[in-house]
Order: C-alpha cells, then structure tokens, then sequence
C-alpha cells in the first residue's frame, strides 16, 4: 500500500490528474516517489496515445498529434515545457551560475524561452504527424516513460543546484535500487510497441542510445553552469530527449529528404 500511495504522490506532483482522497499526503514521500516517474509516464503516454487514436479516426495526422498534443499539456499543467523554456532563457541568457538560477526562477517568459519552445513544439508536432498513425501511437508509448526515466537519470547522479526550488522535496540523492525500479518500469511499453510490430526495432535501439548520450551532454552542461542541476532541468532533459525518440523512430522508418 505504501508504493501505491509513492505511485500516486508521483502522479499528483509531476499531472494535474486527481488522485484518491484515501492517499493523503507526506512530504518525505516526494523522493521515495522518484522511481515511479516513469510509470507517471505511462500513464501522460496512455492518454496522449488514446487522444490520437480518437482523433485519428475521423481527421488526419496532423491534427490528431495537435490534440494528442494538447491532451498530454493539460494533462501536466505544461510542467515539462515550462521548465524547458526556464532553462532556454537562464542558460541562454545567463552567464554566471547565480544569474542563470535568477532567470531561471523568473516567472517571465524571455526571447530565448519563447523561441526554444516554439521550436520544440514544432518539431515534435511535425515528426509525429509525418509518422504512420500505428508507428506514432507507439512512439508516444515509448517516449513518455523513457524520457522521464532520463530525467530521473540527474536525481540519482547529480546535486541539487539550488538551496530551495520546487523540485528540492524529491532533491534527495536517490539510492540506486530505486532507480533500478525506475528502469525496470520504463522499457516495458517500448518493449510492448515492438513486440506488436508497431515500431521497428532499429528504432527503439537508437531512440534509447540517442536520449542516453543527450541526457549525458544536457548533464555535463548543467554542472558546468550551475554545479548541478533544478527542476526546469529535469524538463528540460524530459523534452529534449522525448523528441530525440520521435526523430529517431522517423528516421528509422523512411529514408531522408535528400536521395542516397
């Protein structure tokens, strides 16, 4: 019962989704909830596959990923998104470790923010919709839990940058069995979308090694600038490398725009 309950305070800190009243709430449960992060996005995954799937049948693609789209965002309140578009605006701005935490804690939405966001969701709305409707269901399967494992990735090995920040409650290191429950629970609906013939398996193989050496590089980078990592980091590496799966899953079924 107490891993249903560190279930639900990951799905209650990370969506907008109501959780049963019976949970209650401890905030020592917010670190113990990191290995269920990625289970968090198997759910973001479900709806966002099931909006598709609905939308699909009666408009085209494009339209469907829209809403898809749009499903997933105000299922989790933008919570990714924004802190992708913190982290455009303090690391694109800033230039001292104190400055880029300042910018990133600004409310405000900056040049660097607004132009790295439009980008992002550009890119992920035109991948998806190029994608055939079963390869992108299963993409959106695949991508949500990996990504979110990829994030959890810097809470295990990497230090809090900030003294206090919205994600210092889960800031905690994470011992290494619980990210090896976070692991286990990422790949199985990858795994799943395989099995079903829906993606290929040359493109779960490089989506996984693509997000792995972004998350390594947007790492690195992090404890340059600011000796660690934050909240907007965390996703900020859940978008990048959720769209680094969608390329990769592109790319492995057609071939590219110029002749070979």
């Amino acid at each position: 019962m107490h891993q249903v309950r560190l279930f639900f305070t990951a799905l209650q800190f990370f969506t907008r989704l109501p959780i049963p009243r019976w949970v209650g709430f401890d905030p020592a449960w917010l670190n113990q909830a990191s290995r269920y992060f990625p289970l968090v996005g198997v759910v973001v995954a479900l709806i966002t596959g099931a909006a598709y799937a609905l939308a699909a049948w009666l408009l085209p693609a494009p339209v469907a990923v829209v809403i898809s789209t749009a499903a997933g965002i105000y299922a989790t309140g933008a919570f990714h998104e924004d802190g992708f578009a913190d982290m455009c605006d303090g690391f694109g701005g800033g230039m001292t470790p104190e400055r880029v935490l300042e910018i990133m804690k600004d409310s405000r939405i900056g040049a660097y923010g607004a132009i790295g966001t439009i980008c992002m969701l550009a890119l992920k709305l035109v991948t998806l919709s190029m994608l055939p409707s079963l390869a992108a269901i299963g993409a959106l399967l695949a991508a949500h839990p990996l990504s979110r494992l990829m994030a959890t990735s810097l809470i295990w090995r990497l230090d809090y940058a900030r003294a206090e920040g919205k994600a210092k409650p889960l800031a905690q290191k994470m011992r290494s069995i619980e990210f090896l429950i976070a692991a286990i629970s990422a790949p199985l609906p990858a795994l799943a979308v395989v099995a079903l013939g829906w993606l290929p398996a040359a493109a779960l193989i490089a989506g996984v090694v693509t997000a792995v050496i972004a998350t390594i590089w947007l790492a690195r980078k992090f404890v340059r600038r600011i000796g660690g990592y934050t909240g907007d980091c965390l996703g900020a590496v859940q978008q990048v490398t959720e769209i680094m799966f969608y390329l990769c899953a592109l790319a492995a079924m057609q071939h590219g725009a110029l002749p070979v």
